[in-house]
């Protein structure tokens, strides 16, 4: 089974970590795709209709459907940071709200990653809000799926 652990990264920050048996710059490839991105997602509110580039970097925008209780939506967000070296690997993208999503991939060892991935929401508009409505459980279930969903995906 996987093991998927809670990162302290801060607060207002939910971020959860695990190790994936897959070299980072494949990790990376399917997260900075859009396109790729209902692949990933374990929380079931990410869809496949996606208008944007097929590589994001920083500045990019980026489209994608979404359905959460029921309810289709559109939400468009813009890449913040964008880092791809040998030693880091790391996205980010802000959505019109102010919130973030991030994932930090570092391979300690060939064809072996650590992978991190956060929602951020102090940066938001009114995080409180987001409190009210338990946005951070639910996306902390949601991360987790996703990477226990990564991860099961290379073993």
């Amino acid at each position: 089974m996987t093991s998927i652990r809670s990162i302290d990264k801060g607060d207002r920050i939910v971020a959860r970590q695990t190790e994936v048996e897959a070299p980072a710059d494949e990790l990376f490839a399917m997260v900075s795709d859009p396109h790729r991105h209902g692949e990933l997602d374990g929380s079931g509110t990410v869809k496949d209709t996606v208008k944007g580039p097929k590589r994001l970097e920083k500045g990019s925008k980026f489209s994608v459907g979404m359905k959460q209780y029921g309810v289709p939506y559109r939400i468009t967000s813009t890449v913040t940071e964008f880092i791809d070296s040998d030693t880091t690997k790391i996205i980010e993208w802000q959505h019109p709200m102010g919130h973030t999503w991030r994932w930090e991939l570092e391979e300690k060892e060939p064809g072996r990653t650590t992978v991190t991935e956060m929602f951020q929401y102090g940066t938001a508009k009114v995080p409180k809000i987001l409190e009210v409505l338990k946005m951070p459980q639910q996306n902390a279930r949601g991360i987790s799926s996703t990477l226990e969903k990564l991860a099961r995906r290379y073993s």
